[in-house]
């Protein structure tokens, strides 16, 4: 029906492409993500740490032209599909693909960034080191001061409540968690540094602002910030 999507050899979907609107964000999980922009509008340093089929990476570079996106994939052939099949640009100025473990790559880099987005998993939808109390304490040591991480917990059922509580440690309990998507995909959001109060008046006019800019329409989440 117009959709390519990329599997891992089983039948979770690990990302989607709408061959009419390729820089657009086909899966429901992967617009919820972009509540991160309504917390934190004036980001330009981002981190993926997993890449699928490059939706993210792709929206951010082409909506946020001033971003410099870095981008940590553990399986070099998923670089290769994204690029093939999903469009992803080449650009090693704003868009960086590291092939590295996410763990490792946020023990060792002394980069900072002002988002994370937290999205790895392999081909049963497991996310190993990723879902652990050093990862997220790691995460936050990578954060600039006002820094904020998004974090996909699907495949996690079992364990939901254990991987929000990991979350909060590392982030002093300012955690957000949303409502699961269409797909059954939960996204964790937690900020660094003190939290001034957004007021919903303001939420509103960041969703109206990215609609405009992106096409995006976040408005359902404000309700949910």
């Amino acid at each position: 029906a117009g959709v390519r999507y990329l599997h891992f050899g089983s039948e979770w979907i690990q990302g989607a492409m709408r061959l009419s609107r390729p820089n657009a964000l086909e899966l429901a999980y992967t617009r919820d993500f972009m509540a991160a922009l309504l917390l934190r509008p004036e980001a330009k340093r981002f981190l993926l740490i997993g890449l699928g089929a490059g939706s993210i990476a792709k929206f951010i570079y082409f909506h946020i032209p001033e971003s410099v996106i870095t981008v940590v994939e553990i399986n070099p052939r998923v670089q290769h599909a994204a690029r093939e099949f999903f469009l992803l640009p080449e650009d090693s100025d704003r868009l960086d693909i590291v092939i590295d473990d996410g763990a490792h790559y946020v023990k060792e880099t002394e980069n900072r960034f002002d988002i994370i987005f937290v999205d790895g998993f392999d081909r049963h939808a497991r996310v190993g080191t990723l879902d652990t109390a050093a990862f997220y304490q790691a995460c936050r040591g990578r954060l600039s001061e006002q820094g904020l991480i998004a974090v996909n917990l699907f495949g996690r059922t079992r364990r939901f409540d254990a991987s929000i509580n990991r979350i909060a440690h590392a982030f002093d309990d300012r955690v957000i968690v949303l409502p699961p998507s269409e797909g059954g995909n939960v996204i964790a959001l937690a900020v660094c540094g003190r939290e001034d109060s957004v007021t919903l008046s303001e939420l509103k006019k960041r969703a109206l602002s990215i609609r405009a800019a992106t096409g995006l329409n976040l408005t359902n989440l404000v309700q949910l910030m």
